[in-house]
């Protein structure tokens, strides 16, 4: 097995409702997760703001 070059350090709490925050170790401002357009509809509930789901996350990370 080669060296670890680095570990995530991330703490995630849920805010209200599919709101939550991800503080990342390294980074001054947390990334909210949440739901949006078709997420929305399928799942029939209204965010009070609207925020990237984790998978667009995934998909943005793998198209890179």
């Amino acid at each position: 097995m080669g060296e670890i070059v680095h570990t995530s350090r991330i703490r995630i709490v849920r805010e209200k409702g599919p709101t939550r925050k991800a503080m990342i170790e390294g980074f001054d401002q947390p990334v909210y997760y949440g739901i949006h357009g078709g997420i929305k509809r399928f799942y029939r509930i209204e965010p009070e703001q609207e925020h990237a789901a984790t998978l667009d996350h995934i998909v943005a990370a793998t198209a890179a």
